[in-house]
């Protein structure tokens, strides 16, 4: 199917042509033309899967239809309440709203928007916490069609005056399962308090577990349900890799695999933001650049740390789940899991950094005996066990259970998913260099 037979318009078509996207991804063909229809849309998909377009696209098409059925000129404006002290102002009404939970998720959204909104008159905005609130509220003083937020800020713009929500045609929760995660179901469930009740709703989420099946039942109208992957699965692309080390050794066996330089860039993975500035230093002071980046650093040290891996400036990222949520980093080959995640579904969102639209990745993951049970939760939950690697100059005494020598046939029998570390980072004259395997 090509994005034509989709039903868009040609101001939309021109715009992803000049991205250079010919095919539409499974999410994008399954959701567009039910968004189109005005359906409430309940979408289950990875990171990665294109699912940004997959709203942004026909959202534009019909604001962009409405828009030009009632005038050429910008919808009217319409008065804010009276807060103390301030003047409610005219302005164009807010017609459809974003809710995702991260700065970095919310600039991307809203860089989509721009991009496949170029040629409409459609206006847009991003509003988050971290930084003066004053040219965010200037822009909503200017009137945005499409508004895209984080929870906190948005609800202290609403607490302000200076912006309302009783216009809105168009509802999006983004990455619901991760807004549970951070504790934002009470600042969710006040937001939708404050929006017209006959709206079109399109939730969005990689996982669809209890809680976030009772969320979309209570926002939810007769929504159509639209999958591409199995709740809680991992993407296809990635290979993923374990390493049994002691906690005190997990920084050298880091340094190392990245002194060789098989790895081409990484986003590492800390469990506490300490973590993180710990393991960016370790690092550095082993000749490798990288940068942490966490909620005690400021929005533009974020970004300029982002942007410092995406140019190739620095090689390695270490971040907290938070501050890594939603950011997209085209090519990224490695993601390093230094600590297991605790809840298994944030590894799920962690390995999807890698393996983005249809690359390969690799994810590699350091065990040590505290995260045993989290390891068997991961596995549990993704239904196949992380391949072993299981020669490497820091593995641990603990290891459960695993031989300490490959390339028997005996080995592979009580072990199918060991693999050597020269083999994984395609060194060549390893003497393991034949003894491969790969997980279910």
């Amino acid at each position: 199917m090509s994005f034509e037979e989709l039903g868009l318009s040609p101001e939309i078509l021109n715009a992803v042509k000049a991205k250079n996207y010919l095919v539409p991804t499974p999410i994008q063909e399954k959701a567009i033309p039910l968004v189109l229809e005005g359906r409430d849309v309940m979408g289950c998909a990875q990171t990665g899967t294109g699912k940004t377009a997959a709203f942004a696209l026909p959202i534009l098409q019909r604001l962009g239809a409405a828009t030009r059925r009632t005038s050429k000129s910008p919808a009217p404006g319409v008065a804010v309440g009276r807060v103390a002290g301030r003047r409610p102002s005219s302005r164009r009404p807010v017609r459809a709203l974003v809710l995702t939970p991260t700065r970095e998720l919310a600039m991307q959204i809203a860089d989509s928007f721009g991009t496949y909104g170029r040629n409409t008159t459609l206006s847009h905005a991003v509003i988050y916490g971290g930084v003066s609130q004053g040219p965010q509220e200037q822009a909503l003083r200017k009137g945005v069609d499409i508004l895209v937020a984080t929870p906190g800020r948005l609800l202290d713009l609403l607490s302000q005056g200076l912006v309302a929500l009783d216009t809105v045609e168009i509802f999006v929760l983004d990455e619901a399962d991760r807004m549970l995660d951070m504790g934002f179901i009470r600042d969710i469930r006040r937001v939708i308090d404050t929006l017209p009740r006959d709206r079109q709703t399109l939730f969005f989420s990689a996982t669809l577990g209890g809680d976030i099946l009772r969320l979309a039942d209570n926002i939810l109208r007769d929504p159509v349900e639209v999958a591409v992957t199995p709740a809680a699965s991992t993407v296809d692309a990635v290979e993923q890799h374990v390493y049994y080390v002691e906690k005190s050794d997990k920084g050298a066996l880091l340094a190392s695999l990245l002194v060789g330089g098989e790895i081409r860039n990484a986003l590492v993975f800390t469990r506490t933001r300490h973590g993180a500035d710990r393991v960016a230093r370790h690092l550095v002071r082993a000749g490798i650049q990288a940068e942490a980046i966490h909620g005690d650093k400021t929005q533009k040290a974020r970004e300029k740390a982002l942007e410092s891996l995406k140019s190739g400036r620095t090689r390695v990222l270490v971040a907290t789940d938070v501050a890594a949520r939603g950011l997209d980093i085209a090519d990224l080959s490695h993601v390093v899991n230094y600590d297991l995640p605790e809840a298994p579904d944030s590894y799920v969102h962690r390995i999807g950094r890698t393996g983005r639209a249809g690359a390969s990745g690799i994810a590699l993951s350091f065990c040590d005996t505290s995260e045993r049970l989290y390891l068997t939760g991961i596995e549990r939950l993704i239904r196949k066990h992380l391949t072993v690697v299981a020669e490497h100059p820091f593995k641990s005494r603990l290891a459960p259970g695993r031989p300490t020598v490959l390339g028997s046939e005996r080995d592979k029998a009580l072990n199918p998913y060991m693999i050597s570390a020269d083999v994984l980072l395609g060194r060549r004259g390893s003497r393991s260099a034949g003894a491969t395997a790969s997980g279910q």
